[in-house]
Order: C-alpha cells, then structure tokens, then sequence
C-alpha cells in the first residue's frame, strides 16, 4: 500500500497543511481554522483522520488542530513542553508514533522559529519530513516572532535545527514546510520553485546549509523586516485551543446601516478588485481585494477589535472574504453586503484615479506632487524614486499625519497595497492617486530617478 501527502494550500496567508494517508487511515499536520477543507480531503480519498500533529504554537495564523481532533477523535499531538490549556496527547523528542504500519511518524525537536518546534519525520521507503517553520524551500522561518529578546538565541538555534535536519534525513527525503509560500513566517524570500523540494535539494540552494553560522545568523538578522501586527494574538489563541469557525452567514446591511456604521468609525470594506474600487466606491470604505494578500493586510492595519463590514460583489465573495479572517481570529463581521456600489449607498460614489509610473513622470514636469511609497523596509533600502517619502503600508493608519500635503500619488510594487493604502488615505479627505503599475519594470523606464541605499552611503 503506498502513502499519499495532499498540500492544503493557503495561499491568502502563505502556508500549507499536509494530509498523509495510507489509503485507510490518515494523519493531518498543521491544520488551519477552516477544517471542513480537510474533511472534504478526506472524505475524497476514503480516510479515517486519527491522528493530528502541530509543529508549533503557530505566530500567523489560528489553528484548527484542536477543533479537527475533536470532531473526529483523533489524537492530538502537540509539543509536551506547550504551555497549553486544553488537553493533548504530549509529544517529545524521538518520540514514534504508528499511525499505522505505513505510516510511521518521529518527532524531532527543531527549535529556531520557536523554542519549542518540533518537526515530524515520516518514515519508511518514501521518507518524508513536515518541517513547519523550520527548514523551508531555500530558507527557514523567522527567528524574530517571540520577541527581540529572543532573536539572537533562536536563529542560532534554527541554523542547528536545520544542520539536524540535514544531518539525519537522507537527500531523497521530502521537505513538507508549513510556512514559505509568502508567508511573513519566513526569514528571507523562498524563491524560486515553491512546488516540492528534498534535503538533497535543499543541500545545494538553502544558504542554512551552505554557509558557515556566523554568516548565516548575520544574514538572516539583517534581512529581518516588519511583521504582521495581528500576529501578537494568534499565539495566545492557539495555546487556548481555538473552536472550530463559524462559517454561519453575517448579518445584512442596507444603506442605512451602512451609512451608520461609517459614521461610528468601523471598518467598511470593499472586497471587489482595485480596478473596480477606483471606478466607483462608498466613501469611506476602505479596498482590500480578495485578489491579493487580503486577510494578511486587512488583519495587519485594523485596529484590532474594530467591528468589519465587508462589502462584496457576491454572497460567494463575502464568503470566501469571511473564511480568510477566521484563520487570523477575526471570528464574525459585523455585518455585510452584496451587489454594487449603488446598492450601498445613496450618496454621489467616490472615485481613485489611477495612474502609471510614465503618467507620474509626465504630471512632474507640470506640477508639484507628492509621492508616497508605501513598500516595506527591504524593498525601499534596494531603490526608490528620487524624492518620494516612504511611509511602509502597515504604519499608514498610525502615521496618517505623515503622509505628505497636496495632491498624492502612491505606489507600491504592483498596485495591489497602494491601493489599499490610497483608499485609507482618500477617506481622510486627501487628494490621492493609485499608481497602478509595476515598479521594478516601469520606474527606471520611464525615466524617473532611482536612489539606492547603496548610492545613499557612498554619496
């Protein structure tokens, strides 16, 4: 009987889950929130889930490993040294567990990302490791999600996790991360193909194994940038042992309440995509399109608490938008509503205008206009354009006074964060354009001057 592993992407929020089944019965790593995607997995293949593991105390998103084992009475591994307050089958270190004679599962303790990672190593003819946010597809995961007080500890610990990893698994051995597929749990950019890799692949490209600890731990720290805020509750939620979502459709807002909700400071946004918001939109609702990292900026800038209305195009888009909070703790809107801007609203619809990087090269030799570049850190430090105040997207709603007087174009890479930065910043009542267009193709084209960090020392 041969072992299958279906990936259960995320791909909203980067990460994965794995289901390992033998034909018959199956074991499920890192589940997230929503756990009727693994049900459905299951169901389709034939399988009995009776054993659930967790890597780690996720930092990025809530678990749905307590809710899963629940509902179908597996065993719950989770790291004996958890302080957690649910009950779990405790797991340590070289630990085995026989799911079945197939499938036969060590544990070994990868610390790094956090002090008590474990990884999971599938045995047998077909070897295969579940490395969570330990060893990833060409880098590790961050060592920093703890607290900088930890840092310097940990991202030595993780160059010694990974060198274990390395050491003990053969090259022909499967890598099964968590974590790398654009999430922020990773310590520098994946690259590359982020489809499947093994410990011999990862011997040739992943710098933890090619270069000596103290470049590595340098590297690494120096390639440390900015974090989602909302992480600092998704550890507390998972030690608690979160329930399963309510996937249960949110209330529905007419005008009225729409309108009312706006003038109490709540967030209401708007799910369809950048193109659309620009042509036409409540003002005061803010642009997170289902058609980017939506969950991860939405859940990044609220101000946590804060009650959203999301506004979609459809029930199914509101759904799919309500699916992507659960996984952050943002358990139910406030409310929601369907159809068009004008289904929401009876005041005139406000407008973004939308420009190109050519569009802003020929405006600056006309007028004065601000530029503001919402890119994090790292992308900034690389190039910019000449002049342009840098303001990264996750400070725009706490640093809202910093952002330039005047008639304000914003960019980002590729449009999707100026867009949701612009519209935070419309609704103050600025004048705002999008640039919508791609830097690192069109900036330097189009004759605007770039600076660098580089050129910035050497001047």
């Amino acid at each position: 009987m041969t072992t299958s592993i279906i990936a259960i992407e995320t791909p909203s929020l980067g990460d994965r889950t794995y289901l390992a089944h033998d034909g018959d019965v199956a074991f499920v790593v890192d589940p997230q929130r929503d756990i009727d995607r693994v049900l459905e997995a299951a169901a389709a293949a034939g399988v009995r889930i009776t054993h659930v593991f967790e890597t780690h105390i996720h930092n990025d998103y809530v678990t749905g490993g307590y809710a899963l084992a629940q509902e179908t009475g597996a065993a719950y591994h989770v790291n004996a040294a958890d302080e957690v307050s649910f009950e779990r089958t405790p797991i340590r270190d070289g630990d085995v567990v026989e799911v079945s004679p197939e499938l036969r599962v060590r544990a070994m303790h990868t610390p790094g990302h956090t002090f008590t990672h474990l990884s999971y190593v599938l045995e047998g003819e077909e070897p295969a490791v579940f490395s969570g946010g330990s060893l990833l597809f060409g880098s590790t995961g961050r060592p920093d999600l703890l607290g900088e007080a930890h840092t310097h500890d940990l991202v030595r610990h993780q160059y010694s996790s990974a060198r274990r990893l390395a050491a003990e698994l053969s090259d022909d051995t499967r890598v099964m991360p968590t974590h790398g597929f654009g999430s922020f749990c990773a310590a520098t950019s994946t690259g590359g193909d982020t489809t499947a890799s093994t410990i011999g692949q990862e011997r040739l490209i992943n710098p933890v194994l090619s270069q000596d600890e103290e470049d590595f731990v340098a590297d690494t720290l120096a390639g440390l940038d900015a974090y989602p805020a909302y992480y600092v509750h998704m550890g507390p939620a998972n030690a608690a042992g979160p329930a399963a979502a309510d996937l249960s459709e949110p209330e529905r807002a007419d005008k009225d309440q729409i309108r009312r909700r706006l003038e109490a400071g709540e967030w209401l946004v708007d799910l369809r995509n950048r193109t659309a918001f620009a042509a036409g939109h409540v003002p005061g609702t803010f642009n997170f399109g289902l058609d980017g990292q939506f969950s991860t900026y939405l859940g990044w800038l609220i101000p946590w608490g804060t009650p959203v209305t999301l506004l979609g195009e459809s029930r199914e888009q509101v759904a799919e938008a309500q699916r992507e909070l659960t996984r952050i703790g943002i358990d139910r809107p406030a409310a929601a509503a369907t159809g068009r801007p004008e289904d929401w609203t009876d005041a005139p619809l406000a407008t973004l205008p939308s420009a190109t990087f050519a569009d802003l090269a020929q405006v600056r030799h006309h007028r004065p206009v601000a530029v503001l570049d919402v890119r994090r850190a790292g992308e900034w430090r690389a190039a910019h354009l000449d002049g342009a105040v840098h303001l990264p997207i996750h400070d725009i709603v706490t640093r809202m006074d910093e952002v330039p007087e005047g008639e304000v174009w914003v960019h980002c890479a590729s449009g999707y964060r100026a867009s949701v930065a612009a519209s935070l910043v419309a609704a103050t009542g600025r004048r705002v354009v999008v640039i919508d267009d791609n830097f690192g193709l069109s900036a330097e084209a189009a004759g605007l001057p770039l600076v660098s960090e580089a050129e910035q020392v050497s001047a």
